[in-house]
This record gives C-alpha cells, sequence and structure tokens, in this order.
C-alpha cells in the first residue's frame, strides 16, 4: 500500500512539513533547500521501527544538532520568544490503511552520573486506522512510559505501564495476538529500502570477488551486486535486466563469474576481445549497475528511496535510468531525491510528480506543492 501522507515537523530544516507522495515521485531542489534533511527524516522513521533511531539522531550530531534551530513560529520578525510548546521532534505517515506518528524530545532530569543524559526520550506514538488520526480510530497509543491497545471491541487494555524512553512501541508493543495490526505496520516499516551514495571507489566490495548466494535483496552498500544480479539471472526479470544494459550500455552485456563459491561482475562490450571485471569498470557504469540490481529486485519493497541516484552517471544513462525507475515504481513505490534537472524532467516524462523545496528563512518549503490534509495525535 503506497504512503499518501509524510509528515515532519522539527527536524533540521523542516520546521512543519506535509508531503503528497505519489507512487513514484522525485523531490528536487537547490542545494541547501533540505533534500538531504527530507531523506534523512524518513530513513529516521523507518529505524523507529527497527529500534535503530535513537542511535541514528546521535550518529548525526546528538538530538540538539538534528532540532529545528529557528524560532518557533515566525512574526514581523524572527527573534527567540519563550516557547509555548515542548521541543519535540515528530515524524509521521499514513495510507489508505494506517498511520503511525511519534514524538521524540528532550530527556527528562536522571540521576545523576549517568552517561546517557543527551539521548532523547520517545515521548508519544499512535498508531491509528485511516489516513487521518482521530479519537475512533487509533488502536495503538504511547503516553510516556504507558502503552495501550485497544482490541476489536473498542476497550482499552495496557500493555506496558513502564516502557523504556528508549524502546518504541513499534519494537515491543507488536505481536501476533494482541497487536497484530501494529506487528503488520512495523515489519513493513522494516521492509522499506534505502539507497544512498553506491560506493564505487577503487576499493570498493561491490569491485571485488564475494561470496556467492542467493540475494533477492541488494546490500545498502552494494557489496553483493555480483549475487544480487546473478539472482535476477536465474528468478527474476532478466529480460528487463538485459534491455536496460543495452538501452544504456549499447553492445554490452552483463554476466557473473563464479569460483569457489565467490561472485564476481563481468561486462562484455562490442569489439572487446575479453570481458571487463569489476575492477575495470567505471564508477558511472558500476553505479548504474548497483541502481540496476536495486531496481530489479525479485522481491520489491513496499517503499523504495533513491537518494541522488545521478552522481557519477554521464547525462547519456540519465534517461535510461529514468525508465528504469518508472518501471520498478510499477511493483513499488519510489522515492527519488534528485538535484540532476535533467533525471527529473526525464522522471516527470515517465509520469512522476515533482516536489520542488526551497528554503525561506532558513525553513525548507514545498511552495508549488499542494499537501494534503495532516492531524498530530494529540499529547
Amino acid at each position: 500500500m503506497p504512503i499518501h501522507r509524510l509528515a515532519i515537523s522539527g527536524y533540521r530544516s523542516l520546521r512543519d512539513s506535509v508531503l503528497g507522495l505519489d507512487r513514484l515521485t522525485v523531490v528536487t531542489g537547490a542545494n541547501g533547500s533540505g533534500k538531504s534533511s527530507l531523506y534523512r527524516a524518513l530513513r529516521l522513521l523507518a529505524e523507529v521501527a527497527q529500534g535503530r533511531a535513537i542511535p541514528s539522531l546521535a550518529r548525526e550530531g546528538g538530538f540538539a544538532s538534528a532540532l529545528w534551530a529557528g524560532p518557533e513560529a515566525f512574526g514581523r520578525q524572527v527573534e527567540g520568544t519563550v516557547r509555548r510548546n515542548p521541543v519535540e521532534l515528530k515524524l509521521g505517515f499514513s495510507d489508505d490503511d494506517y498511520g503511525y506518528a511519534v514524538a521524540l524530545g528532550l530527556p527528562a532530569p536522571t540521576y545523576a552520573g549517568t552517561f546517557f543524559s543527551q539521548d532523547p526520550e520517545i515521548k508519544a506514538e499512535s498508531v491509528w486506522t485511516g489516513p487521518i488520526v482521530g479519537r475512533a480510530n487509533v488502536f495503538a497509543e504511547r503516553r510516556g512510559p504507558l502503552v495501550r491497545l485497544r482490541d476489536g471491541s473498542g476497550t482499552w487494555t495496557e500493555a506496558f505501564r513502564e516502557l523504556a524512553a528508549f524502546d518504541s512501541l513499534m519494537t515491543h508493543g507488536a505481536d501476533p495476538r494482541d497487536a497484530l495490526d501494529v506487528l503488520v505496520l512495523r515489519e513493513r516499516m522494516r521492509a522499506w529500502r534505502f539507497y544512498d551514495h553506491f560506493r564505487t571507489d577503487r576499493d570498493a566490495p561491490a569491485r571485488r570477488p564475494q561470496i556467492g548466494t542467493r540475494t533477492p535483496v541488494l546490500a545498502g552498500d552494494g557489496a553483493d551486486v555480483a549475487a544480487a544480479i546473478q539472482t535476477i539471472i536465474e528468478i527474476g526479470d532478466r529480460d528487463a535486466l538485459d534491455a536496460t544494459i543495452a538501452e544504456a550500455f549499447p553492445g554490452a552485456e552483463l554476466s557473473v563469474a563464479a569460483s569457489e563459491g565467490h561472485f564476481s561482475l563481468e561486462l562484455g562490450q562490442h569489439g572487446l576481445l575479453r570481458r571487463l571485471r569489476g575492477p575495470e569498470l567505471s564508477d558511472g557504469t558500476l553505479r548504474y549497475i548497483l541502481l540496476a540490481a536495486a531496481l530489479l529486485s525479485p522481491r520489491p519493497p513496499e517503499l523504495m528511496v533513491l537518494n541522488e541516484p545521478e552522481t557519477s552517471l554521464h547525462a547519456d544513462l540519465l534517461a535510461p535510468l529514468a525508465a528504469l525507475i518508472a518501471r520498478a515504481a510499477e511493483s513499488t513505490q519510489v522515492l527519488v531525491v534528485s538535484h540532476a534537472a535533467a533525471l527529473v524532467a526525464a522522471l516527470e516524462r515517465e509520469g512522476a510528480a515533482r516536489i520542488t523545496l526551497d528554503k525561506r528563512l532558513g525553513e525548507t518549503l514545498a511552495p508549488d506543492h499542494d499537501p494534503p490534509s495532516w492531524t498530530w495525535p494529540k499529547r
């Protein structure tokens, strides 16, 4: 089920943003407009379901670095004022079936001597049916350490009274007996895939032979690309793979070599007497193969997010890439973050919805975007 609404509040330059997503959406804008913040926010939302949100924020420089740094609200003069609402970072999404929102905030005063006083706390979470949250359609909620679940008769029961501030309802409140819908939504979120800056340098793992096993899902760093390509050849859409390689590199043929259980890429080209191996491939050629392995996965996710896939690609490869992305969008929702005008235009020709970001007074806005309705759950 495609995500139709994505809401972000208080994260970096995204003071209060609500975006409507299509089956294929491309987000673009000038450097510094907030594209990377949008990508990171969506990835952070997925990491809540993995139990990794707080460590992820720490790797970004800490909770304070991730918070919106501007005023709570804009007036005639941009200046600091006394806050009316708590400092918090809120993330949420919904589709036609379910919605989820989480609020992270500053830690409460704790005992002396702890080394973890800078860790944020999960203050509130809500899971509901339908696209918009309301009092009647919430079936799981967390307020501080208290977690409540609503059964089929509408009766609330307490699942936890002392859930740790660093644990999530999605990781600890999902079980097949009492919270099946929470479990289903959590597994959907865990299956989202993010691909950001594949390594294509001289020492990239994708250039070297790797142990080969069936690989229906390409790893985030692309290290297992040879096994992923061979999996597509054997159980996936080999015709689509051959077609996209032929369109991108006329006369070329991609194959996989196996030796003592290790797989490696080989690319045959018209006029050459031997196939090129991984270390010989250009950065752009290797990146395109990595993108093909991700987009032609025999096990497509519900959502795939590509961050600046055009990096190191020649301009001639952007149209084939757009066609490849559009083909993938037939079986999975795809969100592309890009600043390459040629790729954005090619994706629009393939039917992608476009969201252009701009920054004003430090805040990321989408001035030409008509946002869908959204309501944050009440604390």
